[in-house]
């Protein structure tokens, strides 16, 4: 089932969090980001031109919204994203990235007119509030007690911007895919070479180069080899696909799933203990979902066809 196909790609997509943070631990963050998606996008395009090169005929319209995608999607969501989480712990990074479906939900209601009935938003609250347990047993209660919550610092702003670029980018990537008639695949080629060109450009301006950014060549090369196999070949490409069929707000929410995944891996590979507070999670989540996929079938955004 495709709905399968959403939780599929969400699993393989959130092992790039364990890749990403060996990978950053030799090399800084924005060449790390330019190098690897600079990299995939030569990939997908000769992949593009040797198989489809049709595809490569586009109007200014259209290099227009693959030049926002690149923007918003590959270089501020991931330059906010990667320089806020230097300083915030990972129970708040995922309070404040559970602003993404909310985000995604508005705005799919002024770009697609899709509507936000009273069931979806209950949905969305009920998927909100399972980062409560995660973040209670991240940091445990006495911790949360003694922590500021307020939205008010750099590092905590920098990550609302990051959910919102983020989210912004799937419409832009939705809108290609649908009314303009985009090949996903073309579409994150030439975002991934905008964003990335951008990403190393802020590099040179911003981190050290000594000759370059890296203190560890090969585990630098093997982070990068693994992102952009994982990530930009088959997770974007995934994901271009399902938005096809499951509405914007749908695939956002579905991304709440992520640390969920992460964790699941953690516990596999890494031995990392999983809590209470974790099966709690997996239930609200999965209430949540069911909710909105129940309405977002109701209102017809969920196409009962297959992919094509």
């Amino acid at each position: 089932m495709a709905i399968s196909l959403v939780f599929l790609t969400y699993a393989i997509w959130s092992s790039c969090f364990t890749i990403g943070k060996a990978t950053l631990a030799v090399s800084a963050p924005l060449f790390l980001t330019g190098t690897r998606m600079i990299v995939a996008a030569a990939i997908l395009i000769a992949y593009v031109i040797i198989f489809n090169p049709k595809s490569l005929k586009l109007n200014k319209r259209q290099w227009l919204f693959i030049g926002l995608l690149g923007i918003f999607s590959i270089f501020i969501a991931n330059a906010l994203e990667f320089w806020g989480l230097q300083f915030l712990t990972a129970g708040k990074t995922c309070l404040i990235y559970s602003l993404t479906p909310f985000i995604s939900a508005v705005l799919s209601y002024f770009q697609f007119g899709e509507k936000i009935t009273y069931r979806k938003w209950i949905g969305l609250l009920i998927g909100f509030t399972s980062f409560i347990p995660i973040a209670l047993e991240e940091k445990g209660l006495a911790s949360l007690r003694n922590e500021q919550w307020s939205l008010v610092s750099m590092p905590e702003l920098a990550l609302v911007g990051a959910a919102i670029a983020a989210a912004y980018g799937w419409i832009l990537l939705k809108k290609l895919g649908g009314e303009e008639a985009v090949s996903p695949i073309t579409a994150n080629g030439f975002s991934m070479l905008f964003g990335g060109i951008l990403a190393l450009l802020a590099s040179g301006y911003f981190e050290s180069w000594n000759p370059i950014p890296v203190s560890d060549s090969k585990i630098f090369l093997q982070g990068v080899f693994l992102n952009i196999l994982v990530s930009n070949i088959l997770c974007y490409n995934l994901y271009g696909f399902l938005l096809k069929k499951f509405s914007a707000t749908f695939i956002s929410f579905a991304g709440l799933t992520t640390p969920l995944f992460a964790a699941l891996f953690g516990w596999a590979y890494l031995g990392e203990k999983i809590g209470l507070f974790f099966y709690i999670a997996i239930a609200i989540i999965g209430a949540g979902l069911f909710v909105v996929y129940m309405e977002e079938r109701r209102l017809g955004y969920i196409k009962t066809k297959a992919i094509k």
